[in-house]
């Protein structure tokens, strides 16, 4: 049967998800999670509400889904610690060094690869199988054939998220809230600016970033088919009642077999929508009628939320089979015994039986009393009894026979799975370079290749693999050259069913002799060594500290780009263990969407005359097409690091990238140039990203 994995934002949330059936709560500990701004526990929360999903049967998984640097790596393990100390069923991780801290501390906790991973395609989740993680969550923008091959080949756990909010962009591959306003959502403060109000190219489109909540009610007997493990409501942001109405209309569809009634679906919308739900991704039906705003609740939504917060906090949801066996004898105290469905057994002594004057004690009415575990989380599952005849028994000696079984039997479950813990061990320091970094291009289109380009001899020319068909004879000079590297970009975001063609890209690209590729996503690495390319680790996979560099050198990439989230003094004191390289220059990408903005807002494939979008202040975003019809959203500012490179040189960096994206030819030359110290150049508008201001 699919697992309910319901949030829990405060402890009434969990009281909330647990009381109306959820399987499995997951709530954040201390400041390591994606919702950093939801009421985390504190560590004598947390046990408390351990305990109370423990006795419950229901598991309690803490969220660690953030990128953390070297600093704070030491705290994260000891969060980890702490956490399987108190019972913690499970961790979710976004960053690879996090994920390591974790392991080593605390080996025998479970650990989850989270939606921040951006895992889309099996070859993302074997990989993560292979570096520790039972359970992955799949990104939220799969197709029902898409989850279905995945369930059917995967290795370990698949968790499908079926309600609740969605990111317009890859979870984890974000950074709109950080590069534009500080807040970042890998490190768990996003703004939500996806929620704003946005205009495009001149066209009246409208919060053309804003998706409505997904609801996937109707699909889950097809989820649970699949093989899918556990399905996951989002929410930890909001209140309790939200948590208690959502999980009840899943779990009576899940348990009871009951399709959601029109009912239920008026309180699914009155607890949360934005004009309605989306089911689009998972039919792959993208478009317009995907997206919706906010509105403001009406009085029959407090009717709703008061009516379950007192149903919440009244009853006890029962889950629990116990099953009784008892013997009463003429002479004896009366036993009974039960057993629960974890193997504890529990037994209580009574009354003696009298000999009966008007009603004999039967098997039939011993068992009816012991189904009455109302006000407890156990249901009787059985009852073998031996009864001798003629005897009477006072119903009131029953039931606390009954009662202090069950006592017992919440005694025994709440005792702590017993594990290993060890120290957290950072990695040793190791010497910067010394020598200047040297200067890499990165283009996005084949019109920005020059003979000019050429003459300035970039170390490496990173050159996108579904543009090496348009090339032509502009790309001959580079691919002939003995001091010039060309290596080929995969496009960030690869689903199954586009590995056959991406799988001929590379083989095009390996007849050409090219022989490096640059991969942004753990779902790519094996991909582009299967053909033969050495590989290249690039912004997406979000290497935030040392551990994480360390992960990216176990995994055979020869070199990686640090995350542009990282302040320069972070990016100084990171143990370089293989070449490390940093962004230099260039349109920040700040989101890779799966849905078209230039189609949804001109209702037309018009991606070469779209500027982009337009923000409240006036900001113009570029959009230019990705591969897959998908859209990256670009800065509006330039990066730009030119008059700092003294900066960036004391840094132990072996290479500075130069992102080309909107810039013609000659521009991307006259950069190169200015970098180079050959040209005084400067951009109209420029940015110096967050490596001096860094993020929250």
């Amino acid at each position: 049967m699919l697992e309910i994995l319901s949030p829990a934002g405060s402890p009434e949330g969990v009281v909330a998800a647990v009381q109306n059936g959820a399987d499995a709560v997951y709530l954040g500990f201390g400041g390591f999670n994606a919702r950093r701004n939801a009421k985390n526990f504190t560590a004598d929360e947390f046990e408390r509400a351990a305990e109370y999903c423990r006795v419950r049967g229901v598991k309690t998984y803490v969220t660690l889904n953030t990128l953390a640097s070297d600093r704070e790596l030491g705290e994260v393990a000891e969060h980890a610690r702490l956490a399987s100390r108190l019972g913690a069923d499970a961790v979710l991780v976004q960053d690879l060094g996090v994920m390591q801290a974790v392991r080593q501390a605390a080996p025998e906790l479970p650990v989850h690869a989270s939606t921040q991973m951006s895992v889309h395609n099996l070859e993302g989740v074997k990989l993560a199988a292979a570096m520790g993680a039972s359970r992955v969550v799949l990104a939220r923008e799969l197709s029902r054939r898409e989850i279905e091959y995945i369930c059917r080949n995967s290795p370990i756990e698949i968790e499908v998220f079926v309600h609740g909010a969605l990111c317009m962009c890859y979870s984890g591959q974000c950074y709109m809230s950080a590069v534009i306003g500080r807040r970042s959502g890998n490190r768990g403060l996003c703004a939500q600016p996806c929620r704003l109000n946005y205009s495009a190219s001149g066209h009246d489109a409208q919060y053309l970033l804003s998706l409505k909540d997904s609801c996937l009610v109707r699909y889950l007997d097809e989820l649970e088919k699949m093989g899918v493990a556990c399905v996951k409501i989002e929410g930890r942001m909001r209140r309790p009642e939200y948590a208690a109405i959502v999980t009840g209309v899943y779990s009576r569809a899940i348990k009871d077999r009951l399709p959601p009634t029109r009912a239920d679906m008026q309180a699914l919308q009155a607890a949360f929508s934005r004009q309605g739900f989306t089911d689009g991704y998972y039919r792959d039906r993208k478009g317009p009628e995907m997206f919706g705003v906010r509105e403001e609740d009406d009085r029959g939504s407090e009717v709703i939320f008061s009516t379950a917060r007192k149903n919440y906090l009244n009853g006890e949801y029962q889950r629990i089979p116990v099953r009784f066996a008892a013997i009463v004898k003429a002479g004896e105290p009366a036993k009974l015994a039960g057993m629960d469905d974890r193997g504890h057994i529990a037994d209580a002594a009574g009354m003696t039986p009298e000999q009966a004057v008007n009603r004999e004690l039967t098997p039939a009415l011993f068992a009816t009393q012991l189904h009455k575990t109302g006000g407890t989380p156990f249901i009787c599952a059985g009852v073998k009894s031996e009864i001798g005849e003629g005897l009477s028994l006072p119903t009131s000696a029953i039931n606390e026979l009954r009662r202090e079984v069950l006592a017992k039997l919440m005694d025994m479950r709440r005792a702590l799975p017993e594990r290993e813990e060890r120290d957290y061990t950072p990695p040793e320091p190791i010497e910067n370079r010394t020598e200047p970094p040297v200067l890499n291009v990165q283009l996005m289109r084949a019109r920005q290749l020059s003979r000019e380009l050429f003459e300035l001899k970039p170390n490496i020319l990173y050159f996108p693999l579904e543009e090496l068909q348009e090339a032509g004879r502009e790309l001959w000079p580079f691919l002939d050259s003995q001091e010039i590297t060309v290596c080929a970009v995969l496009p960030r975001i690869i689903h199954d069913p586009e590995l056959d063609d991406v799988s001929a890209m590379l083989e095009r690209a390996a007849g050409m002799g090219i022989g490096e590729a640059l991969v942004g996503n753990l779902g790519q690495i094996q991909l582009a060594r299967s053909h033969g390319f050495a590989v290249r680790g690039d912004f997406g996979l979000n290497i935030y500290n040392s551990h994480a560099l360390q992960v990216a050198r176990d995994l055979g990439l020869v070199s990686q780009t640090l995350s542009f989230e990282l302040r320069l003094e972070q990016i100084r004191d990171i143990a370089k263990c293989i070449d490390t390289e940093l962004i230099a220059y260039g349109r920040l990408p700040l989101m890779i969407t799966e849905n078209c903005i230039v189609k949804n807002s001109t209702k037309a494939c018009a991606c070469d005359s779209f500027t982009g979008i337009s923000d409240r202040l006036g900001a113009i975003f570029p959009v230019v097409k990705s591969y897959g019809c998908r859209n990256t959203v670009l800065n509006s500012k330039k990066l730009f690091l030119a008059d700092k490179r003294r900066d960036t040189a004391s840094l132990g960096l072996w290479a500075e990238r130069l992102c080309f994206t909107t810039e013609n030819s000659a521009e991307c030359a006259q950069v190169l140039r200015r970098y180079m110290g050959t040209e005084d150049f400067e951009p109209v508008s420029i940015t110096r990203g967050l490596y001096y201001r860094g993020v929250e």
